[in-house]
């Protein structure tokens, strides 16, 4: 155990009018007297009516608790120990660090750099627009803020951020050029073209051809380095499968005789394969 109190984010901003939002317990106020509560268990909600597009955003109940038994396996770690090296050997300055997730999600990657942060160096805020997954993740982990919110209008001040952080997400350049202080880094998590392939070779009749192409790097950054993590897993339950296929995109793609195949299954060998990319703020 680790006799440190990590840093928390304070720097944030209201969502319907930009200004800093103070804390008066329980509530953060701006000075147009826009009110945000603390909810019981320790998140903020930071995405107003008008942010939404549904009624209930992003992922159910039951996506976020079976990301949460997948990931909790340990079966991605690789990644997430990539995402550490990538972002303590990207950031700069003083310690400590304002580190933002754009897509959280219920907060696997966050409480992992956490425990690797035995030094204090992070201020961590964790983000997602699904309230579910953010409830969850707040429940676990208090030393790190989260916030329920939009990766579209992120609420912190320009300049706020060391990094940002963007795994599996939907990526917003330009608010990210925003947020992040000059020389700040935004590492972004994507997956290559061999990613869970034996599981789309079940799901789909045919896969679509890789077209590689170079990508071009988002105005105001630079390119700073890439690594490419392949590993293998083995998933030796039907629960464990039907957990990956529920965390992932394909199990609203799929056709239902693919979605009956892949339910049919008792152990799943997968590949692996992602690009970890840091790209530095100009």
């Amino acid at each position: 155990m680790s006799d440190f109190s990590p840093p928390l984010f304070e720097q944030l901003c209201c969502p319907l009018d930009g200004l800093p939002l103070s804390f008066e317990a329980p509530s953060w106020r701006c000075p147009s007297g826009h009110c945000f509560d603390t909810a019981s268990q320790g998140y903020i909600n930071l995405l107003p009516v008008q942010n939404k597009r549904s009624r209930d955003p992003g992922d159910s109940k039951e996506m976020v608790a079976a990301r949460r038994r997948y990931l909790e396996s340990g079966v991605y770690e690789p990644i997430a120990a990539g995402v550490w090296r990538a972002l303590m050997d990207g950031l700069e300055g003083e310690a400590p660090y304002a580190c933002l997730d754009a897509g959280c999600g219920e907060g696997y990657y966050p409480r992992y750099l956490r425990q690797q942060d035995q030094q204090g160096q992070l201020a961590l805020i964790g983000l997602d627009i699904s309230k579910w997954a953010v409830m969850a993740a707040a429940r676990s982990s208090p030393d790190i803020r989260w916030l329920v919110g939009s990766n579209a209008h992120l609420p912190v001040p320009d300049g706020a951020l060391d990094a940002v952080l963007c795994l599996f997400g939907f990526a917003v350049p330009d608010e990210f050029l925003r947020a992040l202080k000059p020389g700040g880094i935004w590492v972004q998590v994507e997956t290559g073209a061999d990613h869970l392939l034996e599981l789309r070779r079940i799901i789909y009749s045919s896969l679509k051809v890789d077209k590689s192409q170079e990508q071009t790097v988002a105005a105001g950054f630079c390119l700073e380095h890439s690594e490419r993590i392949r590993f293998e897993v083995s998933l030796h339950t039907q629960e464990q499968i039907a957990d990956l296929l529920l965390m992932t995109p394909h199990m609203f793609r799929a056709s239902m005789p693919g979605l009956e195949r892949v339910r049919q299954l008792t152990r799943l060998d997968l590949q692996v394969d992602v690009q970890i990319k840091v790209l530095r703020r100009l």
